[in-house]
């Protein structure tokens, strides 16, 4: 029994095709254009949004016009515009839930001493 598993093992061994993995190293340039496109894709697809798209219409800018000026930044303004979305909240704007959260308690301030 001990043989059969041995054999067994070593014929698995032979048919089964070995993967060498190969690591080498990467330029800066590399690296950077890597980074820079994916920072340059971050901004295109913020821009893609529908949201982002309606607002845009309404201050009078074309989406497509906007695109194609994202197209035309330098690496390092790509990198700052980028910076900044991933550091601003998630959401709308809190100051219309505090004015909501105000209105609503002036209503049951008004309605509980009307009576």
């Amino acid at each position: 029994m001990n043989n059969m598993l041995c054999r067994l093992l070593i014929a698995l061994m032979a048919w089964t095709p070995f993967q060498m993995a190969h690591a080498g190293m990467i330029g800066t340039e590399q690296f950077v254009s890597s980074a820079n496109s994916a920072d340059r894709t971050t901004v295109l697809n913020v821009l893609s949004r529908t949201e982002v798209a309606s607002q845009l219409q309404a201050l009078g800018i074309d989406p497509a016009q906007a695109k194609d000026r994202v197209q035309a930044m330098s690496d390092q303004e790509i990198s700052a515009l980028a910076n900044r979305l991933g550091s601003l909240p998630a959401g709308a704007d809190s100051s219309g839930a505090v004015l909501l959260i105000i209105i609503i308690a002036a209503a049951v301030w008004w309605y509980m001493y009307k009576r």
